[in-house]
């Protein structure tokens, strides 16, 4: 883990990013403080709240949610004299979605299908125990704006994208965006509810801002360029998804046949099938918010990356 300042009392808390779960934070060391994000287990949190007190001798006053991912916000109870701010569909999908103790459970069971073992492996990097969910109380809808000492902060709502409640934070003065998973960089994006329409402009919207600094939910601290070759990604998967569609193969069939090009170095390559899904999702005329089948695509992916490193081989 890795405190760096990005500009004048802004820091990102970075994470190399060796796959699942391991996100990003921030912190603006102005009006009190204000935490962007915390992390997926106490643990890391605790780590996360150190780095920062190492430049802040107080508190910090705010905390603020990008989504409602565990990864993003489990950490939160480290923090619940804090203001915690979120859209009100992160604060909702919080308290509905997957539970800490399930993924525990999952990490330590010998029973799981072999296709899920790689997963529950990854989460034995992770502690869960302990964790109460503690969701934001302060809830927006488009947007809120922030005086930090003089220095405004704009808490902007850009989903349904990543998820239902994306919400970014734009520095305008310090020209830094922290980005939370509406960015992946690097590293193959996963989304769940949303579509890629509203992540194409979510982006579109992040470039707008013309940032020099952006820090990512995962991936390292870029510029707008990244942000653009994320969009190239997401417009590529969307192109080839199409014929395969329509040809009536599955989407697990039409990930192993699309090329990922320049994109095949990029961490988790087999996510692929998580886009592929929401493509298809689309040309079906799914409904945005339709509950996704979390398990049954990383059983997928495990089986997307077995074919590719067949074929490599």
């Amino acid at each position: 883990m890795e405190l760096r300042q990005v500009a004048p009392n802004v820091y990102a808390c970075l994470q190399p990013d060796w796959g699942l779960g391991l996100s990003n934070s921030g912190f603006v060391n102005r009006g009190g403080g204000l935490i962007v994000d915390t992390f997926w287990d106490l643990p890391r949190t605790r780590t996360m709240i150190e780095l920062y007190a190492t430049v802040s001798q107080e508190p910090a006053r705010r905390l603020v949610n990008t989504h409602h991912n565990g990864d993003h916000c489990w950490g939160n109870q480290l923090l619940r004299d804090a203001e915690i701010i979120g859209h009100r569909l992160c604060a909702e999908a919080m308290m509905k979605d997957l539970k800490p103790e399930t993924l525990q459970a999952m990490a330590r069971s010998p029973d799981l299908a072999p296709e899920l073992r790689s997963f529950a492996e990854a989460l034995l990097e992770f502690d869960f125990d302990g964790i109460e969910l503690t969701p934001p109380t302060t809830l927006i809808e488009d947007r809120l704006d922030l005086d930090l000492d003089g220095r405004p902060a704009e808490i902007l709502y850009v989903g349904p994208a990543h998820t239902a409640g994306d919400v970014i934070v734009h520095l305008p003065e310090e020209r830094v965006v922290f980005g939370g998973d509406v960015l992946f960089i690097s590293c193959t994006p996963i989304g769940w509810e949303g579509t890629f329409s509203r992540w194409l402009e979510a982006l579109d919207q992040i470039i707008g801002l013309e940032p020099e600094v952006v820090v990512p939910g995962h991936g390292p601290v870029c510029g707008v360029e990244e942000v653009r070759e994320l969009k190239r990604y997401f417009e590529y998967v969307i192109a080839e998804s199409k014929p395969l569609f329509e040809a009536e193969l599955s989407a697990l069939e039409a990930a192993k046949r699309i090329d990922l090009g320049p994109y095949a170095d990029w961490a988790e390559p087999e996510r692929l099938i998580f886009n592929v899904e929401r493509a298809y999702r689309e040309l079906r005329g799914d409904q945005w918010d339709a509950p996704v089948n979390a398990v049954g695509l990383l059983s997928q992916a495990s089986e997307l990356r077995r074919h590719r490193e067949t074929s490599r081989a």
